[in-house]
């Protein structure tokens, strides 16, 4: 590709008690321009790991849900692009040099950029279950998109102009315990029923029990979680899971409605 003059990025991330991660992603994120984190008054040491850090920026901002907090994130950006990570993601030097020769190339013309994800079991890689194909919008032009409003967890970008995907892998440190990521489908799950809820679905004990049953065959079998072994037993119950807590909450809702 050719380089003609340096572009400048801006790295986000929103976070809510990541303590754990904050050292690491920041210096992970270090090659940025300015690194901006938005976090929802975390009560562990979050906000002091992003000060004591020198370069990220901190705003605490109350969490209302994913779609308004990435919104707000992007608008604080100097930069046009943006380069939007969670917590519990790293670059890899080659995924680096990726993203630094498609915002210095005058010769790409793609606005957004989606990352494939190799997600980890700990510190061991999970080949299927899946994931294998697992890819997010993590690089865009911030003159280019814009966040939907009708969707509240995993939050859609709406890309104006073409869309590519990178070579290079992220890695995504999503799985540090059982109890943490039960948390996380459950939480995810419950929020997505509010999603659905919004719209008028409706939830039943079918759907409850026959969406979780199908999504755990669906990752565990024809996605061939069970060549991950007892990691892909784990993971594929636990997203399972999470299908159920979803219908669970959205039934729960009905009733109220």
């Amino acid at each position: 590709m050719v380089h003609k003059k340096s572009q400048k990025i801006s790295a986000l991330l929103i976070t809510l008690n990541e303590e754990k991660n904050m050292e690491e992603i920041l210096d992970n994120l270090s090659f940025a321009n300015e690194i901006i984190v938005v976090d929802s008054f975390s009560s562990d040491s979050t906000a002091q790991k992003v000060k004591e850090n020198g370069k990220a920026k901190l705003i605490q901002r109350a969490f209302k849900n994913y779609t308004d907090q990435k919104g707000f994130a992007m608008e604080q950006a100097t930069h046009d692009w943006i380069l939007f990570l969670d917590a519990d993601e790293r670059v890899t030097p080659e995924l680096k040099d990726e993203i630094l020769d498609i915002v210095n190339s005058e010769t790409e013309t793609a606005s957004a950029y989606y990352f494939l994800r190799t997600f980890m079991f700990q510190d061991q890689v999970l080949r299927f279950s899946g994931w294998q194909t697992d890819k997010n919008y993590r690089l865009f032009r911030k003159s280019k998109v814009h966040f939907a409003q009708n969707r509240i967890v995993h939050e859609t970008l709406v890309v104006d102009g073409e869309s590519k995907t990178l070579k290079n892998r992220l890695i995504h440190y999503s799985y540090s315990s059982y109890e943490d990521y039960k948390g996380k489908m459950i939480k995810y799950g419950t929020m997505k029923a509010r999603d659905e809820f919004k719209k008028g679905k409706k939830g039943s004990w079918f759907h409850s029990v026959f969406r979780p049953t199908y999504k755990f065959f669906n990752h565990y079998i024809l996605r061939l979680g069970f060549l991950d072994g007892k990691k892909g037993i784990i993971i594929c119950y636990l997203n399972a899971l999470g299908v159920h807590a979803k219908f669970k909450e959205l039934k729960r809702l009905n009733k109220q409605d």
